[in-house]
């Protein structure tokens, strides 16, 4: 009987998981408005600053954000199923192997941060302040992780909504005082105290029982395809910021294109929650009559997207005079294509996550490849803004072709039509 109802209230969750994270978005929207406004006066300091945020920062994360997606998807697994003892193992020996793996990659990124820093033009402040970013993003995945595999959606919103709260409150202050980069990236070391808020449910994690260690030849195989997913989906939707920090060196461009892509890269953001509670639905059931409501989530989210790219692209001037006080036909003109391109992106983002969290290994591992020839595509052409954009939107119209032609045959295989 349990299981209608975790049927039944899907869309409801997806749905209410997905209204508060619009609102958050658009804080944060409202954030880059202020930092854009309060920053406008020293050329290139705002499109550092959202390189570092956006593009940086996540690299240097990168293997904390594979084993997230990996043990979201086993921890998802035994609490769909109802296996109360191997799920309170499971969280025990997975908060042990995420606790090691996050220390790994704190070294990683202490080691890493200075080179990266050289390689793309950052001055050493900022490097300071981007290392301390970092590592304090990586252990609050660690939380988030498992808050994700206990389907804690409005819980995870919650927090999101406040970190929003104390990223405006906070950056307003800094950055109309002491407006530089440095001051945007402390803003969110500052918001990402929020998660402080898993306090009041510590009794909750503190499951007792033996550990069970995730590591198996299943975990190892699917750790593998979920790094697949996680750089594919970095360099689909971040790697073009590094492209423009390391080719274009004129700092006011550098500004307008970073304006662009942060109000083109909201359509993905705002849709994604949906993503993120099918995922989790997905990866616990596949079969039976969850997969309608799973089609109708994939489905909303499409129409979510296109939606949104429709409106960003009719109210660009809008939207550029609201984020930047004033109108920059600079930034307007790159409206367009990213937003194109961010479509493409996100649909292609829907289908890899589909295929991850079905265990189709191999169309997950071809969506890796895809991003990695993406981005050696806009590595090898992006050396001009006009160049870069032009190339964007068909290489992952492209990539999105492909990647649906592999899904749609696969999925006739695992869900054939029903028979009259």
């Amino acid at each position: 009987m349990n299981k209608p109802s975790r049927t039944g209230s899907l869309l409801q969750s997806g749905l209410i998981f997905s209204v508060i994270n619009f609102v958050t978005n658009l804080g944060n929207l409202g954030f880059q408005c202020i930092i854009a406004r309060h920053l406008s006066s020293q050329a290139g300091e705002y499109g550092d600053a959202n390189s570092i945020l956006n593009s940086l920062i996540p690299l240097l994360g990168l293997l904390s954000a594979i084993a997230m997606l990996a043990i979201t998807h086993y921890i998802a697994h035994f609490n769909a199923c109802g296996d109360t003892a191997r799920l309170q193992g499971l969280l025990l020996g997975c908060r042990k192997f995420l606790f090691r793996l996050t220390l790994a990659g704190s070294v990683l990124a202490i080691i890493a941060v200075i080179p990266a820093g050289h390689y793309f033009h950052y001055r050493g402040s900022l490097m300071l302040a981007t290392l301390a970013c970092t590592l304090v993003g990586l252990w609050v995945s660690l939380a988030t992780a498992l808050c994700q595999g206990l389907s804690w959606f409005k819980r995870l919103a919650f927090i999101s909504f406040l970190m929003m709260v104390l990223r405006v409150l906070f950056g307003w202050f800094v950055t109309l005082k002491w407006p530089s980069a440095e001051t945007v990236v402390m803003a969110s070391i500052f918001m990402q105290l929020a998660f402080l808020v898993l306090l009041f449910w510590r009794k909750e994690l503190k499951l007792a029982g033996q550990a069970v260690s995730p590591w198996n030849r299943e975990f190892i195989h699917y750790f593998i395809v979920s790094a697949a997913i996680v750089l594919g989906g970095y360099f689909f939707t971040k790697s073009d910021l590094m492209v423009v920090k390391y080719n274009i060196h004129d700092p006011q461009i550098n500004d307008a294109y970073n304006r662009a892509e942060l109000l083109a890269i909201s359509l993905t953001l705002a849709a994604g929650p949906l993503l993120t509670v099918l995922f989790t639905s997905r990866s616990g059931t596949r079969s039976g009559n969850i997969v309608a409501e799973q089609m109708k989530l994939l489905c909303l989210y499409v129409v979510a997207l296109l939606a949104g790219a429709g409106v960003l692209y009719l109210l660009r001037a809008l939207a550029v005079r609201i984020m930047l006080g004033r109108y920059s036909p600079e930034t307007e003109a790159m409206i367009g294509p990213l937003a194109l391109t961010m479509v493409w992106v996100g649909l292609l983002q829907s289908l890899a996550l589909w295929a991850l969290a079905s265990r189709w290994l191999k169309l997950s591992l071809l969506y890796g490849a895809l991003g990695l020839v993406y981005w050696a595509v806009l590595f090898t052409v992006g050396k001009t803004p006009a160049a870069l954009l032009h190339a964007m939107p068909i290489a992952s119209a492209a990539a999105f072709f492909i990647l649906l032609g592999f899904w749609l045959r696969t999925m006739w295989k695992h869900h054939p039509p029903a028979k009259n």
